[in-house]
C-alpha cells in the first residue's frame, strides 16, 4: 500500500505493507547508487534492522551504521552533534544521505540532522514502533529535546520516503505497542468517532494494521491542509500539551503516549471521559501521573503552543470533535491538578 503526502516542495510516499523491510532496496530503488547512506538507529532496536538496510544501499553505494543510546533522555544536541560528527567524518556530500531505523527519538533526531548538513540532504524514514509508525512517520517534524523542554530545537523537514513494516513491531513488549496506539486513540477521539468505536468494541492489538492506516490517513489530511501547524495541524497535539509537562516532570518514568493518554484525561469533557477511562484501561495506559503539579505547569508554559500568559489547548466533547481553546495558566492548573497528584 502506498500513501502520498503532499507537502509545499511536492511530497513523499509513505509505504506500508508487511515484509517491506526485507526488499528495502527494491523500494529505495536505483536513488542510492553510487551514494553514501548514514543508517541511524539505537541500541534498542534489533540489529539485524539496521544491517538489513545497510547491505541493500551497499548493494550499488556505500553505507554505514551509526548507534545512539535509546531513550528520550538521550534525544539531546549531543546525540545529535554524533550524527553531524559522522556526516563530516565521512565526508558525506549534499548527494549523500541518512535512513532512520527505529522509533520516533531516531527519526526525529535523524531528520534534523539532515535538515542541518549542508543546508538539507535527502533522508528517509524508516519506523520500526508502533508509536513513530502511527505518528512521526507523517508530517515532517524534526526535533531534539533542549534545556529540559521537549521538542523545543528542530525544523520541518519531511523525508524523501517512509517505509513501515508492521512485522518489526513483533519484537516490541505490550507496554510499547499501548504506548504507540495512544497516539492513534489521540486521533480517534479528535477525528474519527468510527476508530474510537473500534478501540471501545474491539481488541486494538488485534488490529495493529487497520488502526496504523487510519491514523495515518487522518494525519495526512491534517498535515496537508497545515503542513506548517498555522491552524488546523494544532488538533494533533490532543492530549500534548499536559502530556509533554507530566513527561518532563516524572524524568522518564511515563513512557510519551502514557503521558499523552493523562493529557487526553484533563482535556476531555465529562461526559465522555468515562468512555475513554475504559479504553486506557483496556490498554493499560495510566489515567494519572504522580509528580509536582507545579512542575508540569511551569514546562507547560514553555510549551511550543504558549501564546503570552495562555496556552492553546484542544478540548474534545465528543468522539469525532475539537476545538481550540486559548486557556489562561489558572484554568490550565485546575485541569493538571485532576490528573497529576504529589
Amino acid at each position: 500500500m502506498i500513501i502520498p503526502v503532499k507537502t509545499r516542495d511536492g511530497g513523499y510516499d509513505i509505504i506500508m505493507e508487511r515484509g517491506a523491510l526485507a526488499r528495502v532496496g527494491e523500494l529505495i530503488g536505483e536513488s542510492g547508487a553510487g551514494r553514501l547512506s548514514l543508517i541511524v538507529t539505537d541500541d534498542g532496536v534489533p540489529t539485524q534492522y539496521a544491517e538489513t538496510v545497510a547491505a541493500a544501499c551497499r548493494a550499488n553505494g556505500r553505507a554505514e551504521i551509526l548507534t545512539l543510546p535509546q531513550g528520550e533522555e538521550n534525544k539531546t544536541i549531543q546525540s545529535l552533534t554524533m550524527i553531524l560528527g559522522k556526516l563530516v567524518k565521512l565526508c558525506a556530500t549534499r548527494k549523500d544521505r541518512v535512513i532512520a531505523v527505529g522509533g520516533g527519538v531516531v527519526g526525529d533526531m535523524t531528520g534534523l540532522a539532515a535538515a542541518l548538513y549542508m543546508r538539507g540532504i535527502d533522508w528517509i524514514n524508516i519506523p520500526t514502533t508502533v508509536l513513530s509508525q502511527v505518528d512521526s512517520s507523517v508530517g515532517g517534524k524534526t526535533a531534539i529535546d533542549f534545556e529540559g523542554v521537549k521538542n523545543v530545537v528542530g525544523a520541518f523537514y519531511p523525508p524523501k520516503m517512509v517505509i513501515i513494516d508492521h512485522d518489526t513491531l513483533a519484537t516490541l513488549p505490550k507496554r510499547q505497542v499501548a504506548n504507540g496506539l495512544a497516539e492513534a486513540l489521540k486521533m480517534s477521539l479528535t477525528s474519527d468517532e468510527k476508530l474510537f468505536e473500534l478501540f471501545e468494541n474491539e481488541d486494538p492489538f488485534t488490529h495493529l494494521d487497520e488502526i496504523c492506516e487510519r491514523a495515518i490517513r487522518i494525519k495526512k489530511a491534517v498535515v496537508e491542509e497545515d503542513e506548517r501547524e498555522s491552524g488546523l495541524r494544532r488538533v494533533l497535539n490532543f492530549g500534548h500539551t499536559i502530556g509533554h509537562g507530566i513527561e518532563l516532570a516524572c524524568g522518564g518514568e511515563l513512557l510519551h503516549g502514557e503521558c499523552v493518554a493523562i493529557g487526553m484525561v484533563a482535556l476531555c469533557a465529562d461526559r465522555i471521559r468515562p468512555r475513554l477511562l475504559a479504553v486506557l484501561d483496556k490498554l493499560g495506559l495510566p489515567h494519572e501521573a504522580a509528580c509536582d503539579p507545579d512542575e508540569v505547569l511551569a514546562l507547560c508554559a514553555h510549551d511550543k503552543k504558549a501564546e503570552g500568559t495562555a496556552i492553546m489547548t484542544v478540548l474534545c466533547g465528543w468522539p469525532g470533535t475539537f476545538e481550540f481553546y486559548l486557556m489562561d495558566t489558572e484554568k490550565l492548573r485546575r485541569r493538571i491538578l485532576t490528573v497529576v497528584k504529589k
